[in-house]
C-alpha cells in the first residue's frame, strides 16, 4: 500500500473530525470577525444590548471568549489530524464555510429578529443590513453543503471500493 493510498484511507477515517474542525474554526473566525468589526470597530451593538452598556461589554468579553475557544479548540484538533496523516482539507473548508454561515444565520434570524438581543445597526432602515447579513450567510452555508457533499460521495466511494 503506498503512502498517498494510506493517507486517503486515514482522511476518511477521520472524515468526522475534519468536518467538525472546520465547522468550529468557521463559527469562532466568523463570530471573532463579527466582534472585532460590529463591536469594538464600528461600535455598532454589543452581543447584549437590552441592558446596560456595562452589561453589554461584559456580553462581548464572553462572546469573544467563546469565539477564541471554538477556533483554537478547532486548530488543536487540526494538529492532531495533520499528525495522523488524516486532515483533509477539502472537507475541512466545507466545514469552516458551513460553520461561519450557520453561525452567521442563527445570529441575523434568531439573535437579531426572533429574541432581539441585538441589531446589525441602530438608528437606520435594517432592511438592506439584514438582507446583506442573511443573504451572505445563506450563501456561505450553502458553498459549504455543496462542498460537504461532495466529500460525502468520497467517503462512499472509499467505502464500496
Amino acid at each position: 500500500m503506498s503512502i498517498s493510498s494510506t493517507m486517503k484511507d486515514r482522511t476518511v477515517e477521520y472524515a468526522r473530525r475534519n468536518l467538525l474542525s472546520g465547522f468550529l474554526f468557521g463559527l469562532g473566525l466568523v463570530a471573532f470577525i463579527d466582534e472585532m468589526v460590529f463591536h469594538q470597530l464600528l461600535h455598532w451593538h454589543h452581543f447584549y444590548d437590552l441592558s446596560t452598556s456595562d452589561a453589554g461589554l461584559v456580553s462581548d468579553g464572553i462572546f469573544h471568549a467563546f469565539s477564541w475557544l471554538a477556533t483554537v479548540g478547532s486548530l488543536f484538533m487540526v494538529a492532531d489530524l495533520r499528525r495522523r496523516g488524516a486532515w483533509w482539507i477539502k472537507r475541512w473548508i466545507g466545514g469552516l464555510l458551513a460553520g461561519g454561515g450557520l453561525f452567521n444565520l442563527y445570529d441575523g434570524l434568531v439573535q437579531h429578529k426572533v429574541m432581539g438581543l441585538h441589531q446589525i445597526r441602530y438608528g437606520v432602515d435594517l432592511l438592506a443590513y439584514d438582507l446583506t447579513w442573511n443573504i451572505g450567510a445563506v450563501v456561505l452555508l450553502a458553498a459549504g453543503l455543496i462542498i460537504i457533499f461532495q466529500t460525502n460521495k468520497t467517503i462512499r466511494q472509499k467505502g464500496t471500493s
